[in-house]
């Protein structure tokens, strides 16, 4: 799908999204078995601009999908359900404060700076925890978490991932980056 500059799509591409999202919707009845694609979609029709956003996990290889509906807010939550950490937001340091302290190598952008302009949120490592209860995801990359205040004013950051069975929070510098390493989103509508 074409990248846009501005936060709205065509009505081409919002069907070919609607129908992807409804696909996959479809295909992972066990990431929300209660839910009806129909109120889904009633929902995402009158929200151009979560649209927009939607289509750029898509479009960055996140496979976004339903995985929560929060009756008190009258929310659906997409996550970014790629089996492994999105191939569209990888090699990228976790904020605009690390990439600036780097002198060499810099990559191309940061999670927090990707995050923001696609519209979304990073997930928290309660919200990875979660994802990784519907199935296995990052077997083989991981996944920056959003960082509390007090482990980014040292300089850290956090991230996880799935080995040998089981769910892994870590830290590392939040000016690394590797190519093995992106983030996930999550989204209201």
């Amino acid at each position: 799908m074409a990248q846009s500059n501005k936060k709205e799509l065509s009505q081409e591409q919002r069907e070919t999204l609607l129908n992807t999202l409804k696909a996959r919707f479809e295909k992972n009845m066990h990431r929300h078995e209660e839910l009806q694609w129909e109120k889904v979609q009633a929902k995402l029709e009158g929200s151009y601009e979560k649209l927009w956003s939607l289509n750029e996990m898509e479009r960055t290889e996140g496979e976004p999908d339903v995985v929560h509906y929060d009756g008190e807010k009258d929310e659906y939550i997409f996550y970014d359900c790629s089996k492994e950490s999105p191939k569209g937001r990888r090699s990228v340091c976790f904020d605009r404060r690390a990439l600036e302290s780097r002198k060499k190598h810099k990559p191309e952008n940061t999670a927090i700076d990707m995050a923001a302009d696609m519209g979304i949120e990073m997930l928290t490592e309660t919200q990875y925890r979660a994802l990784q209860e519907l199935e296995e995801f990052d077997k083989k990359t991981s996944t920056w978490v959003a960082t509390p205040v007090d482990i980014r004013e040292l300089g850290g950051a956090l991230f996880c991932d799935r080995r040998f069975g089981h769910v892994f929070l870590y830290h590392n510098g939040a000016e690394s980056y590797y190519g093995s390493r992106g983030f996930r989103g999550s989204l209201r509508i």
